[in-house]
C-alpha cells in the first residue's frame, strides 16, 4: 500500500512544528531588542497615561469631547512642567559650577571653619571636623593631598549631571508617548486585552487594579516626593545655599526611596547658622524643617489612607529600578514593583474570591 504523499510522517511533523516555533522565536527575540532601548520611555509613557487619564477624561468632556486637543493641552502643560524647572535645576547647576570654578582659579575660594560642634558629632564627628578644618585653613594644600579623591567625585557628580540630561529627554519623549495613547485609548485597550489573554474573565479587574496602583503610587509616592523637594529647594535657594539646585534633586530622590531629607537639611543648617545671624538661621530652620516633614501631611491629603503598598515594596523598587534604567528608574522602579504586588495578592486571593462566591450560591 503506497503512502500518501501528503500526509506527513510524525517526524516531519514535529520537525515542521520545530521550525516554525524557532522562528517565531526568533521573531519575538528580535523585536524585543529592537524595542529594548526604548523600554524605560515607552514604560513610563504608558505609566503617565494611566495617571493623567482622569485629567483627561474631564478635560475632554469639558472640550465638547475634542480627544485630540485634550491630549495637546495635556502634552502642553506636561512638556512646561519638566522644561522649566529642569531648565532652572541646571541653569543653576551650571552657574555654580562656573562659580566655583573661577573662585578655585583666582584663589578666592574659601571654606568657612567648621565649629567645635561638629567634632561632638557621634562615630564621624572628628574625622569630618579635621578634614573641614584642614580645607578652611589652606584650600590649596588640601585639594593637593586629597587630589585623587576628589577627582573621583567630581567624575561621579559629572555622570550624574549626565545622567539627569538625558532623563530629562525621556521624561519630554514619555509625555509626548502619553498623550498619543490618551487621544488614542491605547493604554486601556491593550491592557484589558492583555489582562484578558493572561487571567481569562478577571482581565478587567486586573486592569482596574493596575490603573489604581498606578494612580496611588504616583500620588502617594512621586508626587509627594516632588512638592516636598519644590519646599525644601525653594528654602535652600532664597536662604542661599550653595549649589541649591543639586540639594533639592538629593532631596527628592530621598524622598522617593522614603528617607527622611534631613539627611540634606541638616549639613545645610549649620551652613546657614555659620554664615547668618542667629535670628536669620534660625528662621529658615524652622522653616526648612518644616518642609522637610510637610510628607506627614501631603501623604495623608494625596493618599487618603497611607501608601499603596508597603513602604519596602516600594524602597525596593526604587532600588532596583536606579540600578537597572537609571535616574528615571527611580520613578518606574517603585510604580512597576507595586503594581506587580499588587496584582500577585490579587491572583493569590482570587480562589478564596471564587470559593466564597461559590459556598454562597
Amino acid at each position: 500500500m503506497k503512502t500518501d504523499p501528503k500526509i506527513k510522517t510524525p517526524i516531519e511533523t514535529a520537525v515542521d512544528i520545530f521550525i516554525k516555533i524557532g522562528f517565531l522565536i526568533l521573531l519575538v527575540a528580535w523585536c524585543l531588542q529592537l524595542v529594548l532601548p526604548f523600554s524605560g520611555v515607552i514604560m513610563w509613557g504608558i505609566i503617565l497615561a494611566t495617571a493623567l487619564d482622569p485629567v483627561y477624561n474631564s478635560l475632554n468632556t469639558k472640550l465638547g469631547n475634542k480627544p485630540k486637543m485634550a491630549s495637546t493641552i495635556i502634552i502642553i502643560c506636561g512638556l512646561l512642567m519638566i522644561i522649566i524647572p529642569s531648565g532652572l535645576f541646571l541653569d543653576s547647576t551650571i552657574h555654580g559650577i562656573k562659580e566655583f570654578r573661577f573662585r578655585l582659579d583666582n584663589g578666592t575660594l574659601t571654606i568657612p571653619a567648621p565649629t567645635e560642634k561638629v567634632a561632638e558629632w557621634p562615630v564621624i564627628g572628628e574625622k569630618i571636623y579635621d578634614i573641614w578644618n584642614q580645607a578652611s585653613l589652606n584650600l590649596e594644600v588640601f585639594i593637593s593631598k586629597y587630589q585623587e579623591q576628589i577627582k573621583e567625585i567630581g567624575k561621579l557628580f559629572l555622570d550624574g549631571f549626565l545622567g539627569i540630561g538625558s532623563s530629562i529627554l525621556q521624561f519630554i519623549l514619555a509625555t509626548i508617548i502619553a498623550g498619543i495613547l490618551l487621544a488614542t485609548k491605547g493604554t486601556d485597550d491593550f491592557t484589558r486585552k492583555l489582562f484578558s489573554k493572561i487571567v481569562g474573565s478577571k482581565g478587567n479587574e486586573f486592569t482596574d487594579i493596575a490603573a489604581k496602583t498606578v494612580g496611588n503610587v504616583t500620588k502617594g509616592v512621586l508626587g509627594v516626593a516632588i512638592i516636598q523637594a519644590a519646599l525644601v529647594g525653594i528654602g535652600f535657594l532664597l536662604a542661599g545655599v550653595p549649589y541649591s539646585g543639586i540639594w533639592t534633586l538629593v532631596v527628592m530622590i530621598l524622598a522617593i526611596l522614603q528617607l527622611p531629607p534631613i539627611i540634606i537639611i541638616f549639613p545645610a543648617i549649620i551652613y546657614l547658622f555659620s554664615v547668618n545671624s542667629t535670628i536669620s538661621a534660625s528662621l529658615w530652620t524652622v522653616y526648612l524643617f518644616l518642609a522637610g516633614a510637610s510628607d506627614n501631611i501631603l501623604k495623608p491629603m494625596l493618599l487618603g489612607k497611607g501608601a499603596p503598598v508597603p513602604m519596602l515594596v516600594i524602597f525596593l523598587g526604587v532600588l532596583g529600578g536606579f540600578m537597572l534604567s537609571g535616574f528615571i528608574g527611580l520613578f518606574t522602579g517603585a510604580i512597576v514593583l507595586s503594581l506587580g504586588y499588587k496584582l500577585l495578592l490579587a491572583w493569590l486571593n482570587s480562589d478564596e474570591t471564587t470559593t466564597e462566591v461559590t459556598a454562597e450560591s
